[in-house]
């Protein structure tokens, strides 16, 4: 039987925002609204979505580091939602995160040896001396370093050599869940291709289980054995990646991949094109959060939030008429 590694039940996490003369009046950006899943041990889920959909929250809100507003998230049988900083501290050595841009994630005043190795001391894994340097060298060699690149700083690096040192760091207390915030979009393809394998070899060797928010179909499709589709906060579509690419049953989901360049125009998916721009997350529409750009909407799409139905085995829709259309 599959282990289920996490467990996320309607999460929220709603930022506050104050009115004023040119802004008008405050209220909630609803940046993750009412968001479930689960994520089973050396799986990985790939999240996709517009820019501002929310998928970076949800990410930051998992592991903590924004807390959430209400729901429970569940890590290993434990809920951690709202245990306390030092309940939570143990808890760090098993969840980590890779960050979007690895030159802003990395101190430009520490070298390679102090950014992978700060956790490593600050957990107690080892003490200082030769097997902590013989730590922190092992964890940069598997993730493609040299052993001499232990003492240069972040500037002295190119960007995929960057990404490979959050990396680095991300892996080197040994976690079993790591949450990949877009790690390879700010990177050039021919080393997009490398920083995925690398990724995929390191889950394989170690067990891990990975998010993978991306905005990048393809990219997503390489890595991932899951895709969720992320609207406005909210989870509209989850399936088996063949699944997902071969019945998207979600118009949202049906014109993310209508998007994707194909050079062969006659192989190019077709569907009614989507028009309009996206709704406020303060102000959300009632009903359906897609219902005012959705070109199979009728009258009960702004009326009633739709349930999230199962249309084929392990295929999850949030739409009044999925299987329908």
């Amino acid at each position: 039987m599959e282990q289920k590694i996490l467990e996320v039940k309607n999460l929220k996490k709603y930022f506050s925002i104050k009115g004023d003369l040119f802004k008008g009046p405050g209220g909630n950006v609803k940046a993750v609204d009412g968001v479930s899943f689960d994520l089973y041990k050396g799986e990985t889920i790939g999240l996709v979505g517009e820019s501002g959909c929310g998928k970076s929250s949800l990410g930051r809100t998992i592991v903590r580091l924004y807390e959430p507003t209400e729901g429970e998230i569940i890590f290993k049988d434990q809920d951690i939602s709202h245990i306390s900083k030092r309940q939570l501290k143990p808890l760090r050595k098993q969840m980590q995160l890779i960050f979007q841009d690895p030159y802003s994630s990395l101190n430009p005043r520490m070298n390679v040896n102090s950014i992978v190795g700060e956790a490593i001391l600050t957990h107690g894994l080892v003490k200082k001396g030769q097997e902590y340097r013989d730590r922190v060298s092992e964890i940069i060699e598997v993730c493609g370093l040299s052993p001499y690149h232990i003492n240069r700083y972040p500037h002295q690096f190119s960007g995929g050599q960057r990404q490979r040192i959050g990396i680095a760091r991300a892996l080197a207390l040994n976690p079993e869940f790591v949450i990949c915030d877009e790690p390879v979009s700010a990177l050039d393809v021919s080393i997009q291709s490398q920083i995925l394998n690398l990724m995929m070899d390191l889950q394989e060797k170690m067990g891990l289980s990975y998010l993978f928010i991306s905005h990048d179909l393809s990219v997503v499709k390489h890595i991932s054995n899951r895709i969720g589709v992320m609207y406005l906060g909210s989870l509209v579509e989850m399936a088996d990646k063949k699944d997902l690419f071969t019945y998207p049953s979600h118009p949202y989901t049906r014109a993310l991949l209508a998007a994707i360049p194909i050079p062969n125009p006659s192989k190019r998916k077709k569907m009614e094109a989507i028009s309009g721009e996206i709704p406020s997350n303060v102000n959300t529409p009632p009903g359906c959060k897609f219902s005012s750009r959705c070109p199979y909407v009728k009258d009960i799409c702004g009326e009633e939030i739709p349930e999230t139905k199962e249309v084929r085995p392990r295929h999850f829709v949030a739409c009044h008429f999925a299987g329908e259309i």
